[in-house]
């Protein structure tokens, strides 16, 4: 699967720039780095919401999509907090989605940044 280049793209991104950057930094550093290892990913993939038959263009944007299947939500934050897990939770249940990553780029450790979330 996808994961492994996900998780080393993410170490090596940590590991070269370090934490305190902005999101949109790590942002371009992950699509560079899926890219050299041949993944496909999109980036501010726009996700509809529909509530109760109504498509409401509520301008929500999927931080990067990888393979058309994996959503990566991208954070830059002292700590992760239950909204967040929340927010990627609910991302995978609109997009139809099964699988995406929770990556906070702003932690002494990658491995402390990471949290992998199943719908």
């Amino acid at each position: 699967m996808f994961s492994k280049p996900i998780l080393d793209s993410a170490y090596a991104i940590h590991t070269g720039l370090g934490p305190g950057l902005l999101e949109g930094i790590y942002e371009l550093a992950m699509i560079h780095e899926l890219g050299k290892k041949g993944v496909k990913v999109q980036k501010q993939v726009a996700l509809p919401v529909i509530y109760d038959g109504v498509n409401f263009d509520a301008g929500l944007r999927l931080d990067l999509l990888v393979e058309g299947c994996i959503i990566l939500e991208l954070k830059a934050v002292e700590s992760i907090l239950p909204v967040h897990k929340a927010q990627i939770l609910t991302y995978l249940k609109l997009a139809n989605k099964r699988l995406g990553f929770l990556l906070n780029f702003n932690v002494a450790s990658m491995k402390d940044g990471i949290e992998r979330v199943v719908l």
